[in-house]
């Protein structure tokens, strides 16, 4: 909702796409595992952990010192369950609704990255609706982003105690110790240098210094 937000809009509408003023919430992402809890930045060493098919991911775990394997999602049951890899990464509602604490035991809560997405459109069919038209869908579309940001809120605050029901032992790390892991490595020079100046100045400015 910042400057943060304004920048990357820009930067999108820079692609040729209309996007929503409200960001979408999935909530943090969660680590869990079937080996071991996440106390602290040495837990993460050759942990063999799934991510998404994403060079965030990847370049993020390899940094805290584990192992990570890009899976697609609908595969990730099956690799857990096979022991093909140890833990994985979701916010709370994604390992509810996939029953992934059935091959889990521990949640580390650890809150390593937020995830979110904005609600776009193709502009030259944006363009092709009327004035009121598109002020009647952006008024909608941003207003069930705020929705969706308290019920996420409230869903994840009730799964807890829920997952914890259902198996999964939860622990909650200090997260000092972990960004300085990540500094050390150079992650965060290294998607400073990626993302550029101009953005990471911003995040910063929510976030305070992290390269």
């Amino acid at each position: 909702d910042g400057q943060l937000g304004a920048y990357i809009r820009k930067e999108i509408e820079g692609k040729g796409l209309v996007v929503m003023d409200k960001i979408w919430d999935s909530g943090f992402r969660q680590v869990t595992t079937s080996n071991r809890p996440i106390n602290g930045p040495g837990d993460f060493k050759d942990l063999k952990i799934r991510v998404p098919v994403s060079p965030l991911w990847t370049s993020m775990f390899k940094a805290l010192g584990a192992a990570p394997a890009s899976i697609n999602f609908n595969e990730t049951y099956s690799a857990l369950q096979t022991k093909v890899v140890d833990g994985q990464e979701n916010p709370l509602a994604i390992i509810q609704t996939a029953k992934l604490y059935e091959v889990q035991k521990y949640c580390s809560l650890t809150n390593h990255m937020w995830d979110g997405f904005w609600f776009l459109s193709n502009r030259r069919a944006w363009e092709k609706l009327p004035k009121d038209m598109q002020a009647v869908v952006a008024k909608h579309i941003n207003a069930a982003a705020m929705g969706v940001r308290a019920d996420v809120l409230a869903l994840n605050n009730d799964l807890q105690t829920q997952l914890a029901q259902q198996g999964l032992t939860f622990n909650q790390p200090e997260p000092g110790p972990i960004r300085d892991a990540l500094r050390n490595a150079g992650f965060y020079k290294d998607w400073q240098g990626k993302y550029g100046d101009k953005a990471w100045g911003l995040l910063e400015q929510s976030v305070g210094k992290l390269s």
